[in-house]
């Protein structure tokens, strides 16, 4: 048995989390060690997106503003 094969992934189009690489690569979330966090896999993208976002707009803000805002 491939060590691939113990692992969990989270299917986002029909929810359903499976153990094994099921589907193709664009239907499937994961590796993920447990099926607590492929069952979790949205919420934790989620909240990366969101610190993803705040770090970019974070780097945006240079404490000058742009010309055509004078």
């Amino acid at each position: 048995m491939d060590k691939e094969d113990l692992k969990w992934y989270y299917n986002p189009t029909t929810g359903e989390v499976t153990q094994g690489p099921e589907g193709g690569w664009d239907e499937r979330m994961g590796p993920y060690d447990s099926r607590e966090e492929a069952a979790s896999a949205l919420a934790v993208a989620a909240e990366r997106t969101k610190a993803a976002d705040n770090y970019d707009e974070k780097d945006d803000d240079w404490g000058v503003k742009p010309a055509w805002d004078k």
